[in-house]
């Protein structure tokens, strides 16, 4: 049987093919289309996989994909064969130039979303591969629901989380750590809705107070404390006994108050029950602690996600031999929710990606929920 793709190259996408590309999307969607401008964008992101399908000088597909930054998870944006040209089996050739491509960049795993109606697609996808890890509601322009699907591009099994954690995304700019918290405790509470109001209230009884700019970030203690007011064992692994944060902080009256919240928050805590040791939460930790039943939320460096040395808690939703995966409350200015979900980290890339600043600060904070006996 001949090779309907024979005579079919695949090529890096270039500024000479906009206008063929703008013509294509016209052609293959009424909704969700990329507009003129972001193709002009993604032609020459960084972080950005795009190739197209020619013949004879026809541009007759082109598949765009994103690589996470930070992180071993490659996301397919879009993907696009002219009418003309379809049944050929060009989306499956651009398919696998695009995870051959993003094996090169070092990732392991390929994500996607589909419409739930397109079902010629699911089929497409599930023949390469992809298997169904979730959906999203109310996804597209026409409110039609998104069946997620992932492929591990390297061999190895299919993504399985420890942790059925309810994503929830912070809503402030501060509110990370809160917004992690309330992703964590979803794993005893499935039925529990995360909302603002508790993301504010967590945040108040956690905060800093300041950081080095804007509103005070959380404090692990406080986290902790937080946890356990809200009927949940809480313990907390910290590299340092000093207080946290200061470093960065020019103003001498802040750190004042952010050290003396510091030692307010760690003398609550203990007074309270929340288990502190100063240690640092090295991975054969976090490993034991969810095998015991604890739900883990970690301090992280950003600076391998945006190059911004900023502290950020994320939830961790599974852990094997080669990846730590999380949830991340923020959606970044390129991102889909879908992005920050079970978010793949190489083990040698967290390892130095949960250390903050010249101090190395290494801090993470368990919680499980309370059980109660009865006589």
């Amino acid at each position: 049987m001949s090779d309907s793709t024979t005579g079919i190259s695949i090529n890096l996408a270039a500024t000479a093919h906009l206008q063929a590309l703008i013509a294509l999307e016209a052609q293959c969607f009424a909704t969700d289309r990329l507009s003129k401008r972001s193709f002009r964008y993604w032609l020459t992101h960084e972080d950005a996989i795009f190739l197209v399908a020619n013949e004879d000088g026809r541009l007759l597909g082109y598949g765009l994909v994103l690589c996470n930054r930070g992180t071993r998870l490659a996301r397919l944006y879009s993907i696009a064969v002219s009418p003309e040209a379809q049944g050929r089996g060009i989306a499956a050739k651009l398919m696998a130039a695009l995870e051959q491509a993003a094996q090169a960049r070092g990732r392991l795993f390929m994500r996607l979303e589909v419409a739930e109606s397109n079902i010629g697609a699911q089929r497409l996808y599930e023949k390469l591969g992809y298997r169904v890890f979730g959906e999203y509601v109310d996804y597209y322009e026409n409110h039609d629901r998104a069946i997620r699907m992932q492929k591990t591009i390297w061999q190895g099994p299919t993504l399985k989380p420890s942790r059925a954690l309810s994503w929830y995304p912070q809503s402030t700019e501060f509110t990370c750590g809160p917004a992690a918290l309330l992703t964590a405790m979803t794993h005893d509470a499935p039925m529990m809705k995360p909302n603002q109001e508790a993301e504010l209230d967590i945040w108040r009884t956690a905060t800093t107070i300041f950081m080095t700019s804007g509103h005070g970030g959380t404090h692990p203690f406080g986290l902790a404390l937080a946890a356990s007011r809200l009927g949940y064992e809480a313990a907390v692994r910290v590299s340092q006994t000093q207080p946290l944060f200061l470093e960065g902080v020019r103003s001498a009256h802040k750190k004042d108050i952010m050290a003396l919240v510091h030692n307010q928050l760690r003398d609550q805590a203990e007074t309270e029950g929340v288990q502190l040791a100063y240690e640092a939460p090295d991975l054969s930790w976090l490993e034991a602690q969810m095998a015991e039943g604890w739900t883990v939320l970690i301090l992280i460096s950003t600076y391998q996600l945006d190059r911004r040395k900023v502290p950020h808690w994320v939830a961790i939703t599974h852990m094997d031999d080669r990846c730590i995966y999380v949830h991340d409350p923020d959606v970044g200015a390129d991102q889909q929710p879908v992005d920050c979900q079970h978010v793949p980290i190489a083990r040698e890339d967290f390892d130095r990606m949960a250390s903050f600043g010249k101090e190395k600060l290494r801090t993470a904070v368990a919680i499980r929920r309370q059980h109660t006996t009865t006589n």
